[in-house]
């Protein structure tokens, strides 16, 4: 199941704690928008299977009018075997969302709703500087649903100074009273060179708390199991038959093309990534050239990628699939050598052995990454 992630660098306001690549200047938006048409022929042989998934992320995609995305699309599906059914995900701001754009998204082709709620509360929302407000947050949710969108997903942000562990409750809950399918919640973090991060490092903005972090992540894990959710992956709970299908291409290690300033690519053995600049991608690509770094992976890169991505995922680590990526007794090895280093979070009940498969337990989630880097080979 391979995939196509197109990268719209643009946003109305700048998000405090948002560490992306992306610009509140539109000035640009036309020319890059023709670059990345012609970055889909310069690109069209990275490919060679049928794409079962687009994504517009950013970035704020939906700031591009409905027709620009239509002949987005129209030019992918002429470049690309995209699939009849094909998830399309488009991600939205709730400010961006009226019942005319949601008619014209689901005539360009739109099928799933990725909406970047954060919170339902005022104070959350302009602590993060986001462009919307708390009435505007859960309207947008009803407008789409109203509109016949029944594959929406919502970003919700836990562990901030301003985020009480009521209004946490609150916000997870009005998301199941409001029968959203698919949740992805992120505990806040300090990303190096944000705003926020200057804001804090000169104390005129509180510092995170992680214990609270971790408590709103126990909670969470909580109240969506008790609401039926299914905890597929570290950060997200779906409804039954609502898996994002883009983003378990990634944690999967399927194939995906990335289109734009930023986007990152994946053929199985190299990971490129676009330039992160604007005016430089756009000038590239009229001189016919894709701005790309490239690296091919090594064995031990593509374990550990492996190792990490599998771990977050409530599918575990099948520890085979490490005998298939390093064949032979060197791959037997590593078998044993990761078996012997879960054993003390086995025995600290953060992992699971069953069936030739390391699993996170429910308490090892919250520190899975840390848990994944230390097996690293």
């Amino acid at each position: 199941m391979a995939g196509i992630y197109l990268h719209i660098p643009y946003c109305k306001k700048a998000c405090h704690y948002c560490n992306f690549h992306f610009s509140t200047s539109l000035k640009t938006m036309d020319a890059l928008v023709a670059a990345m048409e012609k970055e889909m022929e310069l690109q069209q042989s990275y490919l060679n299977e049928a794409v079962q998934t687009v994504y517009f992320g950013g970035g704020t995609p939906s700031l591009l009018a409905p027709d620009i995305l239509q002949h987005l699309l129209t030019c992918l599906r002429s470049r690309f075997a995209v699939a009849a059914d094909a998830e399309i995900t488009l991600e939205t701001n709730p400010d961006d969302i009226n019942p005319t754009s949601l008619q014209l998204w689901k005539q360009a082709g739109i099928n799933r709703l990725s909406i970047g709620i954060q919170s339902f509360f005022e104070e959350d929302l302009q602590w993060m500087n986001r462009a919307h407000n708390a009435g505007q947050a859960k309207e947008a949710i009803l407008l789409a649903k109203a509109a016949g969108f029944n594959n929406i997903t919502i970003d919700l942000i836990y562990g901030g100074p301003t985020l009480t562990d009521e209004h946490w409750k609150q916000n997870v809950q009005t998301a199941i009273d409001l029968q959203v399918p698919h949740l992805s919640c992120y505990a806040l973090t300090v990303e190096q060179g944000t705003a926020l991060e200057k804001m804090i490092t000169k104390h005129t903005k509180e510092d995170v708390d992680t214990d609270k972090q971790g408590r709103h992540f126990e909670q969470l894990m909580e109240w969506t199991a008790a609401a039926g959710y299914e905890h597929y992956e570290i950060s997200n709970f779906a409804q039954p038959g609502f898996r994002s299908r883009h983003n378990s291409n990634y944690w999967s290690g399927a194939h995906y093309l990335g289109l734009g300033p930023a986007a990152h690519s994946f053929n199985g053995t190299s990971r490129q990534w676009n330039i992160a600049n604007n005016a430089l991608y756009i000038q590239s690509i009229q001189n016919n050239t894709v701005p790309f770094e490239v690296e091919q992976l090594t064995q031990e890169q593509q374990l550990n990628e492996y190792i990490m991505t599998s771990l977050r995922t409530m599918e575990g680590l099948w520890l085979p699939k490490i005998t298939q990526i390093q064949p032979g007794e060197a791959g037997v090895k590593t078998v044993q050598q990761l078996k012997k280093a879960a054993e003390k979070y086995i025995s600290q009940q953060l992992m699971t052995l069953e069936k030739d498969t390391l699993i996170i337990t429910p308490q090892g989630r919250f520190l899975a990454d840390g848990i994944a880097a230390d097996l690293f080979v």
